[in-house]
C-alpha cells in the first residue's frame, strides 16, 4: 500500500495536532474562578477582570465576545443586568445576564476606557477602533489559567464558555434551558457541551449515598 502525497508522514511533517491535546477544554470549577478574579485584582488588571468576568456570565464563544459594544452592556449611566447579541456562527439571538459582580467590574473598566456607545467595549492595542482579537483572547485566556496553576493545554476560551453552563446544569439538570443560554441550534450540541469528567463523575458519586 503506498502512501499519499497529502499524507504529512510522506513529507516527515509532524501531524497538526501532534502533542496538542484534543477534544472538549474543561470547565472552570468555582474555586478556580475566584482565583483568577484574584490574580487579576492582585495584578491590578482591570480590562482583564472585566473581560473575564463576562466571559463567565455572558457564555459567548469568543468571536462574540470580543465584539462587544459598550452600548449592548450599558443603560444610562448603569450596566444593564441583561443584554442580547446576534451570534456570529447562528445568526441568531442569544440573552444573557450579567451579575453583580460582574456588573461592578465592567463599570470600574469602562470608567477607565471611555468612549461612545459605538466604541467596542474591548478595544485592541494595535489597531485603532478594532476590537481585542480572538487570538489575543485565548493567549489571555492561557495566561489566566497557568497564573493559577493549571495546565493550559487543558483549558481554552471554550472553557469560560462551557463554565456556567455546567455548573447550571448540575445544580437543576435543565438541559433545555442551558441550551437556550449558550444559543445552540440542537440540543446534541449542548449535550456534548455539557461532557462530565470523572474527577467530576466520582466528586457527584462521593457525595451520593445509598
Amino acid at each position: 500500500m503506498g502512501i499519499s502525497q497529502y499524507d504529512p508522514a510522506a513529507r516527515g511533517r509532524p501531524a497538526w495536532n501532534a502533542g496538542r491535546q484534543v477534544g472538549a477544554k474543561r470547565a472552570l470549577k468555582v474555586r478556580q474562578i475566584w482565583a483568577i478574579r484574584f490574580f487579576l485584582d492582585r495584578e491590578g488588571r482591570m480590562r482583564d477582570r472585566a473581560l473575564f468576568d463576562m466571559a463567565i456570565d455572558s457564555k459567548l464563544r469568543g468571536c462574540d465576545l470580543v465584539k462587544l459594544k459598550i452600548g449592548t452592556l450599558v443603560t444610562g449611566h448603569d450596566i444593564r443586568a441583561r443584554a442580547m447579541v446576534i451570534q456570529q456562527k447562528t445568526g441568531r439571538p442569544v440573552q444573557f445576564e450579567i451579575t453583580s459582580d460582574a456588573r461592578a467590574s465592567l463599570l470600574a473598566w469602562l470608567e477607565r476606557r471611555g468612549g461612545s456607545v459605538e466604541d467596542f467595549a474591548f478595544p485592541s492595542r494595535a489597531v485603532p477602533n478594532d476590537h481585542l482579537s480572538t487570538k489575543q483572547y485565548a493567549r489571555l485566556v492561557d495566561e489566566w489559567v497557568t497564573a493559577i496553576g493549571l495546565r493550559k493545554e487543558e483549558y481554552g476560551t471554550h472553557s469560560l464558555r462551557r463554565t456556567k453552563a455546567s455548573l447550571i446544569y448540575k445544580a437543576t439538570g435543565n438541559l433545555r434551558a442551558v441550551q437556550i443560554l449558550l444559543g445552540h441550534t440542537k440540543i446534541e450540541n449542548t449535550v456534548r457541551y455539557l461532557g462530565v469528567d470523572v474527577e467530576d463523575a466520582l466528586e457527584l458519586a462521593e457525595h451520593t449515598e445509598v
